[in-house]
């Protein structure tokens, strides 16, 4: 439904930087930067197993959460594909945390290199390639 009435507008029209959460220095702190701080505190050896699983768990989906949102709001192409890989990292944390998958004793340091490596590949080479924001072309409407 493409409506404008002078103040409401439909997001498809508005440009896609202006409604990136990453454009945003205290929403990307809020929604990225926290929760990735909090992964890398609670990652240290200090730690328990319990709190480690609650704090990545939290974290994870709510990046995973926020770039869902993102990809929606703006198009920004690397969201489309970090959103859903955060929350099955988010997945992965919880049931490794409750025991119910095994990856030995190095399984946290597993999950945080498939974390950061999945999410720089994941960031980078679509955007690198494809441009920052998906192209909606005429047929599609604008909506996702």
């Amino acid at each position: 439904m493409e409506m404008e009435y002078g103040w409401i507008m439909d997001s498809t029209k508005a440009a896609p930087h202006s409604r990136d959460i990453l454009a945003s220095p205290c929403l990307a702190f809020a929604f990225f930067w926290l929760p990735a701080i909090a992964i890398a505190v609670t990652g240290r050896t200090g730690f328990g197993n319990g709190l480690r699983t609650v704090v990545w768990t939290a974290a994870l989906s709510v990046m995973g959460t926020a770039c869902i949102a993102n990809a929606l709001r703006c198009r920004r192409l690397h969201c489309y594909l970090t959103g859903p890989f955060l929350l099955a990292m988010a997945a992965v944390t919880l049931l490794f945390g409750l025991g119910a998958i095994p990856l030995g004793g190095s399984g946290w340091s597993f999950i945080s290199l498939a974390i950061v490596g999945g999410v720089v590949v994941l960031c980078c080479l679509p955007e690198m390639f494809f441009g920052k924001y998906r192209k909606v072309g005429a047929k599609g409407g604008g909506h996702c």
